[in-house]
């Protein structure tokens, strides 16, 4: 076990590298996010695995923080492309006439 938990770190860790290549080369935005939104799970997995590996609760307290850090920047982002695109719609007048 002790030789296990760190290998699937390592794998996690490089998990993180491949991620860091899709926001470099993502075509849009919601690949970019994905992506990031996939750094919050990872680093939750590393540092569950590395507070079992240690017996350290205070890395569970870190992975709880991540975990509400990307709850609240996956609402943001939807929040913000939902703003835009309702930006981007020209508004219609009471008489169903566009402006």
């Amino acid at each position: 076990m002790t030789v296990l938990l760190p290998a699937v770190v390592v794998f996690l860790l490089l998990n993180l590298v491949a991620g860091l290549w899709r926001v470099y080369t993502g075509p849009s935005a919601a690949d970019r996010m994905l992506s990031a939104l996939l750094f919050g799970s990872t680093t939750v997995a590393i540092l569950l695995l590395l507070a079992q590996w240690q017996d350290s609760p205070a890395l569970r307290v870190a992975a709880l923080l991540f975990v509400m850090l990307a709850a609240i920047t996956s609402i943001a982002f939807v929040a913000m492309v939902q703003g835009g695109a309702a930006r981007r719609q020209p508004a219609t007048r009471a008489n169903g006439t566009k402006s």
